[in-house]
């Protein structure tokens, strides 16, 4: 149910840069930046470290017995990895000779590709490079994360006139010094303390006291649920700005998901990307104390108080990865899409709980006006649709005019799924949590693997039952 009368005196004074505006940036700037030349088209994954996988195709006669030999030693100059072999019976040479035809899958530095490639042709026959279609970028293990660091540094303190801090040189170099300890973190070194100021205490306190007298009537129950327990096992509280490190750990035990420092706000692919492991990027910094009710950039009191709670439940962290898993290799096009739909659920999110609508997006949760907003008779409503929300427009200078509105996180997560399945990649991706790492299927044998581990949990559980019944 929507509330009346209650928004008039809670003007709105601007939000942090979104998702979606930076996707359309990374699109832009990547159309009117040159491609790789020659032999560009050929790559199928371009990776951050200036390395390729490249398809190649070529065949070998009867005649030549060390010519196996010698493509060996021509992948071996130039340090290809072999990620993948395949042989089988060509056509007759004029000699009435067979031929095997190798498809091989390698991964080799772009600055290479053409010498390796003539010099392949020199021990073997019809080298060619098979055409498929590009794919950007993405980790394929919870470490190559350290590569997902591109910053969208336009409105820090340092860049944004507008930023309540640019004028406060003490506060731009406390900034900078946080935001440096998440620049030198790799993954598995133990996530960095801050030692707040008693002033950044106070930025903290003002806005959890305010935000916590609203949430009882507001926020959904999941929300509740999960603020509740992180202030029995984590010390949320007014007095006091939770640690990244304990608050990972509880985040751990009840969802799988985990903190990572962030140095500021992410591009739109490296966010999401993080997602898909299970990894929420935070930052530590805080917002400047003259607008405790306002900052133009994800600080602690959006991600400890909006974003935090939520993650703890399992059915929206599943939710939140699989936003991530999609975007994986996605389009420049898709990723625009799927930083929409990220906006209007995760940040700004709502949803139905016993016939009343409740609020589960973190942007609402971390903004006490907006929230107030939201959940008055003002704004419209509209039924969550993956294909409607991907697509609509949204406001970063005003509240929003429309919200949507899910049935449930289980609802959400299902038409999500149906929304990812069309998005045009040649394979598709499995989390293996045990690992931290990703299946990349794109070949039957791989996927033959993963039904064979499968039909072993799937005896776990007929056992379970049997046993029950």
């Amino acid at each position: 149910m929507k509330t009346e009368g209650v928004v008039q005196n809670v003007p709105f004074t601007g939000r942090k840069r979104s998702l979606i505006e930076d996707a359309r940036k990374e699109r832009a700037s990547s159309s009117s930046s040159p491609g790789p030349s020659q032999c560009g088209d050929n790559f199928v994954f371009e990776g951050k470290d200036g390395t390729v996988t490249l398809n190649i195709l070529f065949t070998l006669s009867n005649e030549k017995n060390a010519g196996f030999l010698q493509t060996g030693k021509v992948f071996e100059t130039f340090k290809a990895k072999l990620l993948h072999i395949e042989s089988r019976p060509g056509r007759k040479s004029k000699n009435s000779l067979m031929e095997l035809e190798f498809f091989m899958k390698c991964e080799i530095h772009s600055s290479d590709v053409d010498v390796f490639l003539n010099s392949l042709k020199r021990v073997a026959e019809d080298v060619r490079p098979v055409q498929e279609e590009k794919v950007p970028w993405f980790p394929r293990k919870i470490n190559d994360l350290d590569k997902c660091n591109l910053l969208i540094t336009k409105y820090d303190p340092d860049m944004d006139q507008d930023h309540p801090g640019f004028t406060d040189q003490e506060y731009r170099k406390r900034r900078a010094y946080i935001s440096e300890l998440a620049v030198n973190y790799k993954q598995g070194d133990p996530l960095p303390t801050v030692e707040y100021t008693p002033e950044e205490v106070a930025t903290w306190r003002e806005v959890y006291r305010t935000l916590h007298d609203i949430y009882p009537s507001l926020a959904c129950r999941q929300f509740l649920e999960g603020l509740q327990q992180l202030e029995r096992e984590c010390g949320y509280g007014e007095n006091r700005i939770p640690q990244l490190r304990e608050v990972s750990a509880f985040l751990k035990g009840k969802s799988g998901f985990q903190l990572r420092p962030a140095a500021g706000l992410l591009s739109a692919r490296d966010f999401l990307a993080s997602l898909a492991f299970r990894v929420f990027q935070c930052t530590q910094y805080i917002r400047h104390a003259s607008a405790p009710m306002h900052s133009p950039e994800p600080d602690c009191c959006h991600e400890l108080l909006g974003h935090i709670p939520m993650l703890a439940d399992k059915e929206f962290a599943q939710f939140s990865q699989e936003i991530g898993l999609a975007s994986l290799g996605a389009s420049d096009e898709d990723i625009e899409r799927l930083s929409t739909l990220y906006w209007f659920t995760v940040e700004f999110g709502l949803c139905k709980q016993n016939g009343t609508v409740k609020a589960y997006g973190a942007g609402l949760l971390s903004s006490y006006g907006e929230l107030i907003y939201a959940l008055s008779n003002e704004p419209e409503y509209k039924a969550f649709s993956p294909e409607e929300t991907a697509v609509q427009p949204y406001q970063d200078q005003t509240y929003q005019p429309v919200y949507f509105v899910s049935e449930s996180f289980e609802d959400a997560k299902l038409k999500m799924r149906r929304f990812s399945a069309k998005i045009q990649r040649p394979f598709s991706v499995r989390y293996d949590p045990f690992t931290c790492s990703l299946d990349i299927l794109d070949q039957p044998s791989k996927i033959q693997n993963v039904l064979s581990q499968m039909r072993e949990d799937l005896k776990i559980l007929h056992n379970a039952i049997e046993k029950l019944g």
